[in-house]
């Protein structure tokens, strides 16, 4: 046991460890395995950050708080010096307002979609999908990325529904034993990897943070306290925060 978990331990190093199940699950996890995401109660309820190689979601409605979680895992990220890419299917990111939030734009690729927006017909729409899955693909087997982001959070629905859910796999697939992070946005639950995590930010569970008088005239919402709840992957087996 001992000579095949030094074995592992070798092709891991070596990223040739896609195919391994654990033969030391006794073994502490490399803590370089994660990824924060610079929320600290979403990092704690993941056990220390997004798993490295694995795809995982963000999920929730309008006004959720989705996007501000999207955006700073992207700032955590290039703060930590890496590069990150966002796939923005409905051309909905502001560069300007995550830039005053910390950003540094000069380590971001953008790539701006169109027409998804869920005013679009169903037929445009699916095909901007199509779209953003294929640049998704591409930004993942160039590599070098350490957090990657589909953002299909004002696509239709029904439009993402479409894809088959192999779509999933496939993308989960391609950074399997790699130290990027693939993470997808949207509003409904679409799919993530073994060892991901399911992120749902719910718009229920939203308290004001308000600054001023008792009156609501003289009263300024300052800021939303938001309430995750986190569904992980296999790694933290049946552990919801």
């Amino acid at each position: 046991m001992i000579a095949r978990a030094h074995l592992e331990s070798l092709l891991k190093a070596r990223k040739l460890d896609v195919t391994l199940t654990s033969a030391a699950p006794w073994l502490a996890e490399d803590p370089d395995a994660r990824a924060l995401t610079g929320v600290p109660a979403i990092d704690h309820g993941l056990g220390g950050g997004l798993r490295r190689g694995h795809l995982s979601e963000i999920v929730g409605g309008r006004s959720s708080g989705r996007t501000s979680v999207m955006v700073r895992a992207l700032l955590e990220a290039a703060a930590r010096g890496e590069l990150v890419a966002l796939i923005d299917a409905a051309d909905r990111f502001d560069p300007a307002s995550a830039s005053d939030a910390g950003l540094d734009l000069a380590r971001l690729l953008w790539v701006r979609g169109s027409s998804v927006g869920r005013r679009t017909g169903i037929n445009e729409a699916g095909a901007g999908v199509a779209r953003a899955i294929k640049a998704m693909n591409l930004v993942l087997q160039a590599g070098g990325f350490g957090l990657v982001v589909l953002d299909l959070a004002d696509a239709p629905p029904a439009a993402v529904g479409a894809l088959p859910f192999t779509t999933w796999f496939r993308l989960a697939r391609i950074i399997e034993g790699t130290p990027t992070v693939a993470l997808v946005v949207v509003a409904e639950h679409v799919g993530r990897s073994a060892g991901g995590a399911t992120i749902v930010m719910d718009g229920s569970g939203r308290h004001g943070v308000w600054q001023g008088g008792r009156s609501d005239r003289a009263r300024l919402l300052t800021a939303l306290d938001l309430r995750p709840r986190i569904i992980s992957g296999a790694s933290l087996p049946g552990r919801q925060s």
